[in-house]
C-alpha cells in the first residue's frame, strides 16, 4: 500500500512539473480577474475605486476597476467592467487614457512600465485587451 501511494505521489509531482503548473512560488498562474459566467458583479474593492472614478469625472459606465500583478510580474493588469458594450477602438483609447490618469493622479498608482488593460461589458464579454507595457 505504501508502495503504491509513493508511486501515485510521483505520478502526479511528474505530471505537475510536465505540465507547467505550480502551487508555488512568483510564477504561478491564477484565474484571470474579470467577470465570470455566473457572476458580472464587481468584487467590492473593485466597485469602491469605480465610484472614486466616478466622482472625480470619470466615465459614468464603469462599475468595477481593479489593479492586480500582471502575467510578467512588471506591469500590472487593470481590469475595467462597464455597462456600455460598445466596443469602438477611439472610445477604449479615451477610457483607458482616462482610467490611467485617475489611478496615477488620484490613486497613486505608479506604472513605470506601463501596465496591461482589459475591459469587460455588461454581459462579461471581453470588449478590449490592450498591452501598453515597456
Amino acid at each position: 500500500m505504501r508502495g503504491r501511494n509513493l508511486v501515485l505521489a510521483v505520478t502526479v509531482a511528474a505530471c505537475a512539473v510536465l505540465s507547467g503548473c505550480s502551487d508555488e512560488g512568483p510564477g504561478r498562474a491564477a484565474p484571470a480577474p474579470g467577470p465570470t459566467v455566473t457572476s458580472t458583479a464587481a468584487p467590492p474593492d473593485a466597485a469602491a475605486l469605480a465610484e472614486r472614478y466616478r466622482q472625480a469625472g470619470g466615465d459614468a459606465d464603469v462599475y468595477g476597476i481593479e489593479q492586480v500583478p500582471g502575467p510578467d510580474g512588471a506591469s500590472p493588469l487593470i481590469v475595467v467592467r462597464t455597462h456600455n458594450p460598445d466596443t469602438d477602438d477611439a472610445r477604449f483609447k479615451r477610457q483607458a487614457a482616462s482610467v490611467t490618469a485617475y489611478l496615477t493622479l488620484s490613486e497613486g498608482v505608479t506604472l513605470p512600465h506601463g501596465y496591461r488593460m482589459d475591459v469587460f461589458g455588461p454581459d462579461g464579454e471581453l470588449l478590449h485587451r490592450w498591452d501598453a507595457s515597456a
